[in-house]
């Protein structure tokens, strides 16, 4: 039997092993399956009973719990949820939308070691108090700083249909800073924030550099500035 969660070694486990460059991961969600109709059915039956804790994938199998690498953008319904438990999954990324889940002051994406970085939008959260993530897969990361993926800009693209290994998702719907609508002007940035109790390496997908150059002071020992990653960019060295 194939194990739930999916072998990772992007960005290495210390200096001597991380890698050079990295690139985000290319899974696509398959959003036709079972498994995301039953997830789909699970926030509305989330929502519509107000809970306060949601943990997904724990009544899923092994081979249920490999097929889901994002979570459907429906989660913004979750505006009662206080917790929110992803422990072990196989995502590879989450949708902006959980940024919506505005009473969220618990987040457990704990050895979810496929999730390498959060969307921007997580700092919307502002109930949030405590996280338990696994820091070392975490691009950046101050043990032994991986890099970061390169980002690009884009104007005149189709944003609802993207390659998620270029860009990190399938598609760019709002502006993670103003939340206007992008409509095909994409500039993407990496910022290292503190977040509850972490440090997260968090992608920005703005749509002007003006949203860029409003975006907060990062963490302190980190890249003091936006960026847009890729191997050229220096990063303070390794902490113990």
């Amino acid at each position: 039997m194939e194990p739930a969660v999916q072998l990772c070694r992007c960005v290495g486990h210390s200096t001597d092993t991380r890698p050079p460059r990295v690139t985000f991961h290319a899974e696509r969600q398959d959003t036709g399956s079972a498994v995301w109709h039953r997830l789909l059915a699970l926030i509305d039956e989330a929502a519509a009973d107000g809970r306060q804790e949601f943990t997904p994938l724990r009544d899923m199998d092994a081979d249920e719990v490999r097929q889901v690498v994002t979570l459907p953008p429906t989660i913004a319904k979750l505006t009662n949820v206080r917790r929110l438990s992803l422990y072990g999954t196989n995502l590879v990324r989450l949708p902006p939308e959980i940024g919506a889940m505005t009473s969220l002051e618990d987040f457990d994406p704990y050895c979810s070691h496929r999730l390498h970085w959060y969307p921007y939008e997580l700092t919307r959260c502002t109930n949030l108090k405590t996280s338990r993530v696994s820091t070392r897969v975490l691009y950046g990361n101050f043990k032994f700083r991986p890099p970061f993926p390169s980002l690009h800009s884009t104007t005149g693209a189709d944003l609802t249909t993207l390659d998620p290994a270029v860009w990190g998702a399938d598609g760019a719907r709002t502006c993670s800073v103003c939340t206007a609508a992008l409509t095909g002007e994409l500039h993407q940035a990496w910022i290292s924030l503190r977040v509850a109790t972490d440090v997260l390496p968090l992608l920005v997908n703005a749509c002007s550099q003006r949203c860029i150059a409003a975006l907060p002071a990062p963490e302190p020992g980190y890249v003091q500035a936006p960026h847009t990653g890729g191997p050229s960019v220096e990063q303070p060295p390794p902490r113990r």
